[in-house]
């Protein structure tokens, strides 16, 4: 399977293969890892996927490289066409005294005499003053003024009126208005409950693992065993209209589907995006401003950064969401940019 696939969350070129496993003979289905993502934005793209003698694979949209992959190489692909050598034996079974705790209470620790476990958290600040001004009898709301009973407004099926509330006016000069109590601050003697501080485990063994054992359905490959092509078929999945497709092309030379590609959609393409650039132009306030759609380009490059893997469908869902309200474009960057940042320092100083 090859193709974009743009679905909520899920922003991405597939490449899928699937390839049968020669000791078994069952085929299994194999994702390319960390692929491009869908162009954000309504212009015509072609999709190209280049696979080389070498096992060498590439995907270029709309002529440029995106992503680079091996067949061969478990960083590449999930799962990996060559299985692991080994595997973990399903039939071992953790042992009943395997002891997987690092750290355990301290059994000799006894509490101190001067714990206090129920001391609150909080205790009123007895150093605490009034503030002067301070209107004691004045209530921080009071019925509307401007209020007037409806109409139609029947006691009898409605219940007794009563006048909307508002912020009491007096109370804005004042620093405060009603009955005046001390704020609250931290007990410090507060402690919470006692427990036994941790000390080494001596019986501490590690996380338990089942042995390996070598794996059955493991086999050496030297390139995929790629079956004829047969058929073409076209897997559609969309939830709007305005979505087309046309040009499909197989063949053993790239050339020839770079010069098609350079003839028969670059310039549609071009023309394409004159029209575009002239609608960004008149771009009312509620649509997307040109420098908004370039951001929004450049915050998709930024998603398919490798070691950002881990939170791509995060920043992803972030765009979709700032696509369809551009007014929180600003916050959306602010978010992403907190992302990059907390795995930069996860990077540097672990998981901290």
């Amino acid at each position: 399977m090859f193709g974009p696939d743009k679905c909520g969350a899920t922003n991405k070129v597939h490449f899928i293969l699937k390839h049968k496993n020669p000791k078994s003979g069952e085929y299994v289905e194999h994702h390319l890892k960390y692929p491009p993502s869908v162009p954000s934005d309504k212009l015509t793209h072609v999709y190209t996927a280049i696979l080389k003698p070498d096992n060498e694979v590439r995907i270029l949209i709309d002529g440029e490289e995106k992503k680079k992959a091996n067949f061969l190489s478990a960083d590449d692909f999930e799962p990996p066409l060559i299985p692991a050598k080994t595997i973990p034996d399903p039939d071992d079974k953790k042992p009943e005294d395997w002891d997987e705790r690092a750290k355990i209470p301290d059994p000799n620790a006894v509490k101190p005499d001067d714990w206090d476990e129920d001391a609150p958290m909080e205790i009123e600040d007895e150093e605490a003053v009034k503030p002067e001004g301070w209107l004691d009898d004045e209530p921080e709301e009071i019925d509307d003024p401007e209020a007037t009973k409806p109409e139609d407004w029947d006691d009898e099926e409605d219940g007794e009126w009563e006048a909307p509330k508002i912020d009491n006016p007096k109370c804005e000069t004042a620093p405060g208005c009603g009955e005046w109590k001390r704020p609250m601050k931290m007990n410090p003697a507060y402690k919470g409950k006692w427990s036994a501080p941790l000390i080494d485990n001596p019986n501490y063994k590690g996380i338990w693992k089942p042995q390996e054992i070598p794996n059955p359905d493991y086999f050496e490959l030297d390139k995929p065993d790629f079956e004829p092509i047969a058929a073409v078929g076209i897997e559609i999945w969309t939830m709007q209209d305005g979505i087309l497709f046309d040009n499909i092309l197989i063949a053993k030379n790239d050339k020839v589907a770079e010069s098609y590609r350079e003839t028969t959609w670059k310039p549609k393409f071009e023309v394409e995006k004159e029209k575009q650039k002239a609608e960004d132009e008149s771009t009312d306030s509620d649509g997307l401003s040109g420098v908004q759609k370039k951001v929004f380009d450049v915050l998709y490059k930024v998603a398919d950064i490798p070691f950002l893997s881990e939170y791509k469908l995060q920043i992803l869902d972030l765009i979709e969401k700032a696509e369809k309200q551009p007014n929180i474009t600003i916050g959306v960057i602010v978010s992403i940019l907190v992302i990059i940042l907390t795995v930069l320092f996860r990077l540097l100083f672990g998981g901290k």
